[in-house]
């Protein structure tokens, strides 16, 4: 029964931290809406919970398109390493100073994100309920 606890526990665990760090990142992107030349970042969560589950190892870091990159640190990197790469977020309407920060994009991702943690949150309280239960019973 302990590692069927242990297996629930750890799921709920890895997505909170994923949810944490995609929180961080979501509202980096916010608060630099205004910055020249910014670029909107985001991770594929569904993926990164996937390679979180199956163990895979590595660093976390940035997607780049050239070799000359420098190699950056993200939001929640001590947290996730090996679990999430960040990502560029696709540009849906180009700014003049090279921004691509999309606020009404970046406003509902947040909101959505904010929702499923909180979600997940409240199924973690229910599995600890459920053991509670079964041990008194």
């Amino acid at each position: 029964m302990a590692s069927r606890i242990d297996q629930v526990m750890q799921y709920h665990q890895t997505a909170l931290s994923l949810r944490a760090a995609r929180q961080e990142l979501l509202a980096s992107n916010i608060a630099n809406a205004d910055t020249p030349n910014y670029k909107a970042k985001d991770i594929d969560f569904a993926s990164a919970l996937q390679g979180a589950m199956a163990g895979r190892s590595g660093s976390l870091s940035m997607a780049t398109t050239s070799p000359r990159h420098i190699e950056g640190a993200a939001a929640g990197g001590g947290l996730l390493a090996g679990q999430v790469q960040v990502k560029y977020r696709n540009v849906i309407q180009p700014s003049a100073d090279g921004n691509t920060v999309d606020m009404d994009v970046e406003r509902a991702q947040f909101a959505d994100n904010a929702l499923r943690y909180e979600a997940s949150v409240k199924f973690v309280g229910d599995e600890f309920k459920d053991v509670l239960t079964a041990l008194q019973g």
